[in-house]
């Protein structure tokens, strides 16, 4: 898949209807400053589209991008600020879960963790919510260019253990220099396939 086109459409404090809302949706959840925006920015090519910060709880609301006119990416809050107060912690965590639960046309989440350190226990509970509810998801291991090749393929039997998941399972990335983009749009386009209709004799 190539982005050619992409754009900010809407943040929420809730889940509401939305313009453009029926077409699929890629969500990205994890911890803050895991890099969800980042990933955001890369895969689409537009290193603006979607607010960074090194400041960790940043995207404090559900935002919306729309891209090739074709598919949702939604950045959902980080979780697991240790900073922040607890009632805006409760208010990120409702945020989150009324977005997955409420979403109908939700394909997949791409649940962020960094490669460098071990899923904290907000990811492994994160990750059992998802399969709770049935949520398809691919662990996506961020932050690849800090890790030599052979670092990375200590930490990744880290993830697996800690979250359940299969080396094959996780994906890794890097927003600095491209490790892992071309697969995850590879999956998403895969995931956001229409059916191909029957040709008519």
């Amino acid at each position: 898949m190539i982005v050619k086109k992409s754009k900010f459409v809407k943040s929420m404090s809730a889940f509401a209807a939305f313009p453009g809302q029926g077409l699929p949706e890629i969500a990205m959840v994890g911890k803050s400053n895991v890099g969800k925006s980042s990933l955001i920015n890369n895969m689409t090519g537009n290193s603006k589209l979607a607010r960074t910060s090194s400041e960790p709880g940043k995207t404090r609301l559900v935002n919306l991008y729309l891209i090739n006119e074709a598919f949702f990416l939604v950045d959902l809050p980080g979780y697991g600020f240790a900073k922040a107060p607890k009632q805006e912690k409760q208010k990120w965590a409702d945020m989150i879960e009324g977005y997955l639960r409420g979403s109908e046309h939700l394909k997949r989440v791409f649940q962020l963790v960094d490669v460098r350190h071990a899923p904290t226990e907000d990811d492994q509970l994160m990750v059992e919510y998802l399969r709770h509810y049935d949520i398809p998801f691919t662990v996506v291991a961020t932050k690849a260019d800090k890790l030599s090749k052979a670092q990375r393929g200590r930490s990744i039997p880290v993830i697996c253990r800690t979250l359940g998941v299969q080396p094959w399972e996780v994906m890794v990335h890097s927003s600095k220099d491209g490790t892992g983009k071309d697969k995850l749009l590879e999956l998403i386009e895969a995931e956001i396939a229409l059916p191909v209709e029957n040709e008519t004799p």
